[in-house]
């Protein structure tokens, strides 16, 4: 067996094990753990039930099985890894995965299980390679983890949770991919630059298929003055290998045409646009039932470049248009997997934004964070080396409340204000909650749009108004733009229908929710 922690220069052999003296810090490329599961003592260590069977071009791997008729469960072999050495890291996993007979995924984290548990005075995380189901020949599977600064405890699980079948793993290893993250705040000598010369921007996210009456609608009798519209791949529209990219430029030409037309209709009615490219090249199929801005965009050279050509054609598209406020890079991108000699998030979103500048020098560019465009991915994030940008963040948090019964059975039902999975949620709390973009604005002296926020609509005791009512409040006080998620997509989201689950249709007299909407927007300035 070959299992090595390596944090260091001079090592000593003990059996198969290499134990290796600690270096005052930690480089880019360093062996953290590393293991092909050959020899006699290969599962030293390791936790569960695993057995070995033939590797991927050796002899041993690590097996686990759940036989068909198995009882509901999970079989987990585990490990620890040595979490005081690697705090504020950012580590790389790999390994060769192959499987058996894998069943569907009661949920979409169940399945097998390449994860990293991670015990945190600041909450758990659970982060894991994204694998399918069924059978498959050895796969390498790849994806980063962010160590947090007051992490207490890291473990490497290996198996199967909620599924039968079989799987094998082999060749782990897991690398420093980057240090500490360290803040560098930046004075700002002139305005903050927001792109439009409003006092503020209020409105909501729309489907691409919205009709003409809905923007009058919206833009004149609503008052909203921006819209972001969503490039965005349906399953239906999505079914064919992510990585085809002539498949992926039919789509985006069919969806820009739509957008064509809508310019001119949202010049008439007083609506800035935010060009929001909801499905980049390469992204899988998400639960919400769209293309996210995930895997092929980090682990697929190819993807990576369309990604850059698609900005560069959208940039020569709308240069010059008027009703257009900015471009919105990715929708909520998911560093999942970032392959080896890729570029990850911040990378190829300044790789993008200075190709865009390099063709339109006068539209806001639009970035979120990663690790899906919440606050909290503001606290590893710089600002693009590059000026004439705006940040922007998505806020749906505690999303135990947001999303109740939106992903399951609604069997737990959330109360706002109030206790929610153990912490007290409020006002305070939802500013505690935007912190990191409060201190990224004042530490680099930037502007920050709150690009979607939401409350389904069912929230028990109107809970969804008095969130939305809060949220605002704080988006005003900091002075963000801001666009609801949304107006006339999906029911559930709808402030126009009202907190009847099982009603589809839209209510006769306006909710509080639509009318705290209105009284925001009414405060509106028009775009000239």
């Amino acid at each position: 067996m070959r299992v090595c922690y390596l944090i260091a220069i001079v090592c000593c052999l003990m059996n198969s094990r290499v134990w290796c003296q600690q270096q005052p810090a930690l480089q880019k490329g360093d062996v953290i753990f590393e293991t092909d599961f050959k020899g006699p003592d290969a599962l030293t260590g390791w936790s569960g039930s695993a057995k070995l069977d033939p590797g991927f071009e050796s002899a041993q791997s690590l097996a686990i099985e759940r036989p068909t008729g198995s009882p509901v469960g999970s079989t987990i072999a585990q490990i620890p890894l040595p979490v005081e050495k690697v705090r504020g890291y950012q580590l790389y996993f790999s390994g060769m995965v192959r499987a058996e007979n894998v069943t569907e995924k009661p949920k979409p984290w169940n399945g097998v299980k390449f994860m990293v548990p991670i015990v945190a005075e600041s909450g758990r995380q659970w982060p894991q390679g994204q694998i399918g189901i069924g059978t498959f020949d050895w796969q390498r599977v790849v994806f980063p983890v962010r160590v947090p600064t007051d992490a207490t405890q890291l473990s490497l699980y290996l198996g199967l949770e909620m599924v039968t079948g079989k799987v094998w793993f082999d060749n782990i290893k897991v690398t420093v991919r980057k240090l500490p993250f360290v803040p560098k705040p930046r004075a700002n000598t002139g305005p903050v630059y927001k792109g439009h010369d409003l006092p503020r921007l209020r409105g909501a996210m729309v489907s691409p298929n919205v009709d003409e009456e809905s923007l009058r609608l919206f833009g004149k009798e609503w008052t909203a003055n921006l819209v972001r519209w969503q490039l965005v791949r349906h399953a239906s529209q999505a079914k064919a290998d992510p990585r085809d990219l002539d498949a992926y430029d039919q789509w985006l030409e069919g969806e820009l045409k739509k957008l064509d037309t809508a310019l001119p209709l949202c010049e008439k009615y007083g609506l800035y646009v935010v060009v929001d490219l909801h499905s980049p090249p390469g992204g899988r199929v998400t639960s919400g039932g769209y293309a996210g801005s995930d895997a092929g965009l980090f682990n697929n050279a190819d993807c990576q470049r369309k990604f850059i050509e698609v900005w560069q054609q959208m940039a020569k598209r709308y240069k010059g248009a008027k009703a257009v406020w900015g471009y919105d890079l990715a929708n909520e991108p998911i560093e999942n997997a970032v392959e080896e000699g890729l570029a990850d998030w911040q990378e190829l979103a300044e790789q993008t934004a200075k190709a865009i500048r390099a063709i339109d020098p006068d539209h806001a560019i639009i970035v979120e964070p990663a690790q899906g465009g919440g606050p909290a991915g503001l606290q590893e994030f710089q600002p693009l080396d590059m000026p004439n940008v705006v940040y922007s963040v998505h806020m749906y948090l505690p999303h135990a409340f947001t999303h109740q019964g939106v992903h399951d059975d609604w069997k737990k039902q959330y109360r706002y204000p109030g206790e929610i999975e153990g912490i007290m949620w409020d006002k305070p709390q939802l500013e505690a909650a935007l912190q990191p973009a409060i201190d990224f604005q004042k530490n680099y002296g930037v502007h920050i749009y709150i690009g979607e926020f939401s409350a389904i609509r069912w929230a028990p005791d109107n809970s969804a108004y008095r969130y939305l009512k809060d949220l605002i409040d704080i988006f005003e006080e900091y002075g963000w733009d801001w666009s609801y998620h949304a107006f006339r997509e999906w029911s559930g989201w709808s402030v126009e229908h009202g907190s009847d689950r099982n009603n589809t249709a839209p209510v006769t007299e306006p909710t509080d929710r639509q009318k705290l909407l209105r009284e925001w927007f009414a405060k509106n300035k028009k775009p000239l």
